[in-house]
């Protein structure tokens, strides 16, 4: 049996390529090149039937390591919470206020992209603290 090599994760949206767009500017990820034979996105998305365009979004790790992320367009809207979410770890190797610092100015600058700061979980005795956010949709992820 083989192995899986690669995946991504894939996002139920209402605006794929704005969801996309945030997510490049959380992560640092970018646009991937439009397919062969179209110069822009926008080409390509007129190449398609009306009813399918806009329906479909992604964007890559430029270094290549991280998985894609794919975002499609569906009918209904997010009604409960996230079953997988992502954890965008800023804090790493930080404890206490120089983690908190960390978590807390990544926050700041989510937010101005449209993020929505949701709880901080404190640390305890097992976990150090992380925020808990949502993207500009409603899906929920961590900054840990």
């Amino acid at each position: 049996m083989a192995s899986v090599k690669q995946f991504q994760v894939t996002f139920d949206c209402a605006e794929p390529e704005r969801v996309a767009r945030f997510w490049c500017e959380v992560l640092g990820y970018v646009v991937p090149p439009p397919p062969d034979g179209f110069a822009t996105w926008d080409d390509f998305n007129r190449s398609l039937p009306a009813e399918d365009r806009g329906s479909a979004f992604a964007c890559v790790d430029p270094s290549g390591v991280s998985p894609r992320l794919f975002f499609q367009r569906v009918p209904e809207g997010k009604t409960v919470k996230n079953r997988v979410h992502l954890d965008v770890r800023v804090g790493t190797g930080l404890v206490g206020e120089e983690r908190l610092a960390a978590l807390e100015a990544e926050c700041a600058r989510l937010v101005a992209l449209g993020a929505v700061r949701v709880r901080l979980l404190p640390a305890d005795d097992d976990n150090e603290s992380c925020i808990v956010m949502q993207d500009i949709e409603g899906n929920e992820f961590d900054l840990d």
